[in-house]
C-alpha cells in the first residue's frame, strides 16, 4: 500500500472517530428521552424497553460478521454501508409516530453502527502500519468510545429539552451524510479477499443468531429475572447456537472465526480483559445515573452534568498522553496502570451514604474513572489488535468490538439485577428506601471492583511482557501524537 501523507491519514482517522462516536452516541443518547418518547407514541412499559434494547440486540449479534464481511468485501465498503443504513434508519426513528415503526428503525440503526463500527480498526491499522502512529491512532479512535456515552448522556438531556425527543435522531443525519462524503474523499478504496475467499454462511448464520440470542437473554434479567422460564429459556437457545458455532468452526472450509485467532494469546486474553473492564465500567454509567437522581435529588439534565468532567478527563489522558506512555513503555504496563485506578474508583462508590453529596462522595470517583477509562480503551484495544494478522483485522476488529458490546450488556444485567436484589432484601429488614436503594447501588458497586481486579490479575498474569519497540516513522509522517477533534 503506499505511504499515505499525515495530512490525508489524519482526515481520515478524523472520519474514522466522528463515525464512531455517532454511533456510541446513539447507544446512550436515548436512555434520557425515554420519558418522553413514552409519552409522544404510546408506548407500553414493557414495550418502551425495546427501543433500546431492539439497538442493542442488532448491534452486538451482527459485529463478528461485519468484520468478517470487511476482510472480504474491502472495510471501506462495509463502513460506507453501516454508515448510509444508519443515516437512513436515523431519519425513520425521527418521524416515526408508531412504536412499532420506531423498534424496526431502531434495529435498523443498529445493524448500521455494527456495520460501520466492526471495520474501523481493521482500516486504522492499515492506515497506521508503524506501531507507534498505530498506537497514538487507536488512543484517538478509543476516546470517542471511552467519553461517547457520557457525553451521550448529556445530549439527550440537552437536545430533548431544546428541540423534542426527534431531535436526538434527527442530528445524525447531517452528520452521517458528511461522514459519507468525507470518508468517500479521504479513506482509501481497500480490496477484500474477495467472497470466492469465503464466506461460512452457516457459521455466519449460527455466530450471528447466538450473538443476538445472547444479547435477548442478557435484556432479558433485566426484564423478567435470573430466574424467568423466557431468561432460562432464551440462554439456553444461546447457548445451544454458540455451541453449534464452535463446532462448525472446526469443520468448516473456511471458518467465519478461524481457529487461528483464538490461538493468539495476546489476543484472547486482551479481549478477557476487556469484557470484565468493560462490565463493570458499562454498568457503572447507568447505576450512577439512577444514583444521582434518586440519591442526590438531580433531574436528568443535572446527571448528565454531573457525567461531565469524566470525558474531559479521558479526553486529556487519551489524546494526550496514553498514546505516548505506550510507545514508550508499552501497552501493558499503560492498561496495569489504568486498571488499578479503576478498582479505587469502585471502592469509593461502594462507600455512597444515602444522603451522599456529589462533590464530596462522587466527584472523586468520576475524576478517577476519567483517568481509568482513558488508559484502559486505548491500551487493551492496541494489545487486541497486535495480536492479529493484518488478513484478519476485520474480524479481530469485530471480535474486540462484539466483546465490549456483549460485556456491557453482561455487565449492566448482572449489576442491575444485583442493585435491584440488594436493595429489596434491605427494604425487607426494615430500612428506609432511601438507605435501601443506597445499600443496593454499593452492593453493585463493590461486585464491579471485584471484576475489575480480577481483570487486573488476567492483565498480570496473561498479558505479553516484551516491551514492544516502535519502528522508525514512515517517511513524512510526523512522530507527534494524531489529534481528533470529536
Amino acid at each position: 500500500m503506499p505511504t499515505r501523507t499525515a495530512p490525508s491519514r489524519r482526515l481520515a482517522l478524523l472520519v474514522l472517530c466522528t463515525a464512531s462516536l455517532m454511533v456510541i452516541l446513539d447507544g446512550s443518547v436515548v436512555a434520557v428521552a425515554l420519558p418522553a418518547i413514552q409519552r409522544d407514541l404510546g408506548f407500553s412499559a414493557a414495550g418502551l424497553a425495546w427501543v433500546v434494547n431492539a439497538y442493542l440486540v442488532a448491534f452486538g449479534g451482527l459485529l463478528l460478521l461485519a468484520g468478517r464481511l470487511g476482510d472480504l468485501l474491502g472495510r471501506r465498503r462495509v463502513f460506507l454501508a453501516g454508515v448510509a443504513l444508519f443515516t437512513v434508519a436515523s431519519l425513520l426513528c425521527a418521524v416515526a409516530a408508531t412504536p412499532a415503526v420506531l423498534v424496526s428503525a431502531r434495529f435498523l440503526q443498529g445493524a448500521g453502527g455494527a456495520s460501520a463500527t466492526a471495520v474501523s480498526l481493521g482500516m486504522i491499522v492499515r492506515l497506521y502500519p508503524e506501531p507507534a502512529g498505530r498506537t497514538r491512532a487507536i488512543a484517538v479512535f478509543s476516546f470517542t468510545g471511552a467519553a461517547g456515552a457520557s457525553i451521550g448522556m448529556l445530549a439527550g438531556g440537552v437536545l430533548t429539552g431544546i428541540a423534542g425527543w426527534p431531535a436526538i435522531f434527527l442530528v445524525n443525519v447531517p452528520i452521517g451524510l458528511a461522514v459519507l462524503l468525507a470518508a468517500l474523499r479521504v479513506v482509501a478504496p481497500d480490496r477484500g479477499a474477495g467472497l470466492r475467499a469465503g464466506l461460512d454462511v452457516p457459521g455466519a448464520a449460527l455466530a450471528t443468531s447466538g450473538l443476538m440470542v445472547t444479547v435477548l437473554a442478557i435484556v432479558g434479567v433485566g426484564e423478567h429475572g435470573w430466574a424467568s422460564v423466557r431468561t432460562a429459556g432464551a440462554a439456553l437457545l444461546a447457548t445451544v447456537l454458540l455451541a453449534a458455532f464452535v463446532r462448525r468452526q472446526r469443520v468448516a472450509a473456511t471458518p467465519l472465526l478461524p481457529p487461528r485467532v483464538l490461538r493468539t494469546p495476546d489476543l484472547v486474553a486482551a479481549n478477557v480483559v476487556q469484557f470484565l473492564a468493560v462490565a463493570a465500567l458499562f454498568g457503572f454509567q447507568f447505576l450512577l445515573a439512577l444514583a444521582l437522581q434518586l440519591l442526590l435529588g438531580l433531574d436528568a439534565t443535572g446527571a448528565g452534568l454531573a457525567f461531565l468532567p469524566t470525558p474531559v478527563v479521558i479526553a486529556v489522558v487519551s489524546l494526550g498522553l496514553a498514546g505516548r506512555l505506550a510507545a514508550r513503555y508499552g501497552a501493558r504496563p499503560v492498561l496495569v496502570t489504568g486498571l488499578g485506578p479503576a478498582v479505587v474508583g469502585f471502592l469509593l462508590l461502594a462507600r455512597l451514604p444515602a444522603d451522599g453529596s456529589y462533590p464530596v462522595d462522587v466527584l472523586p470517583a468520576v475524576l478517577v474513572f476519567g483517568v481509568a477509562g482513558g488508559l484502559i480503551l486505548p491500551a487493551v484495544t492496541t494489545l487486541a489488535m497486535a495480536g492479529a494478522d493484518p488478513a484478519d483485522a476485520g474480524l479481530a476488529s469485530g471480535l474486540v468490538n462484539t466483546t465490549q458490546q456483549v460485556g456491557g450488556a453482561l455487565g449492566l444485567a448482572v449489576l442491575a439485577t444485583l442493585a435491584a436484589s440488594r436493595t429489596d432484601a434491605v427494604r425487607e429488614a426494615g430500612e428506609a428506601a432511601t438507605g435501601a436503594l443506597a445499600a443496593g447501588y454499593r452492593a453493585a458497586f463493590a461486585v464491579a471492583a471485584a471484576l475489575v481486579a480480577a481483570a487486573l490479575l488476567v492483565a498480570l498474569v496473561t498479558l505479553g511482557r516484551r516491551r514492544p519497540v516502535p519502528a522508525p516513522a514512515a517517511a513524512g509522517v510526523p512522530a507527534e501524537p494524531v489529534r481528533c477533534v470529536a
